[in-house]
């Protein structure tokens, strides 16, 4: 097997910066930056801007889309004159 061909897998927090929220995973990626955590190690800390907790679809505050007016437009535009 050829020597340092994958890349190292480190421990990382991941801070959700648009709702404060953060969890421990494993990435490839690094930063400089780092946090101590809940079990008191230091990790380093990547801010991500949406997670599981701050993502329409986890959360359930979808948008409601209004497919009626875009129907009307694109038939208005497109339709037969």
């Amino acid at each position: 097997m050829k020597k340092d061909l994958h890349p190292k897998i480190n421990t990382v927090v991941f801070k959700d910066i648009s709702c404060d929220y953060s969890f421990l995973g494993t990435t490839t990626m690094h930063s400089s930056e780092t946090v101590k955590w809940e079990d008191g190690k230091e990790y380093p800390m990547i801010k991500v801007e949406i997670s599981s907790e701050s993502h329409p679809f986890y959360t359930g505050k979808q948008r409601v889309m209004d497919t009626e007016g875009r129907i009307d437009r694109f038939k208005k535009k497109y339709g037969k004159k």
